[in-house]
């Protein structure tokens, strides 16, 4: 069973930077597309972005050109890196696995079965 914890959330000010860590037990993530989502209490969850086992990435426009997502398999992690963050960045982001035997790169979370227990980061002057 795929178990997934993330960290590196935190306070940040505009313009400022956090590497988000999604760190896997139980199994390894080599197998698994792995995707970061977001979401605000009352509010949907978005997709952030997404790596899939080949490597292939995908990212919601509103982040596009600021995350980097990127895998260590030989550590169990993915990251995801955020430049130039902004207020509206603000949310508890999780990460999440996706369904066995799925190699896709999808930001929906129909395709995610394990969720991490979310991590929250604040972007606030």
């Amino acid at each position: 069973q795929l178990q997934l914890v993330e960290s590196g959330g935190g306070l940040v000010r505009p313009g400022g930077s956090l590497r988000l860590s999604c760190t896997a037990s139980g199994s390894t993530l080599d197998s698994y597309t792995i995707g970061w989502f977001r979401q605000a209490p009352g509010k949907e969850r978005e997709g952030v972005s997404c790596i899939s086992s080949s490597g292939s990435t995908n990212y919601a426009d509103s982040v596009k050109g600021r995350f980097t997502i990127s895998r260590d398999n030989a550590k169990n992690t993915v990251y995801l890196q955020m430049n130039s963050l902004k207020p509206e960045d603000t949310d508890i982001y999780y990460c999440a696995g996706g369904s066995p035997g799925y190699s896709g790169a999808s930001l929906s979370d129909y395709w995610y079965d394990y969720w991490g227990q979310g991590t929250q980061v604040t972007v606030s002057s």
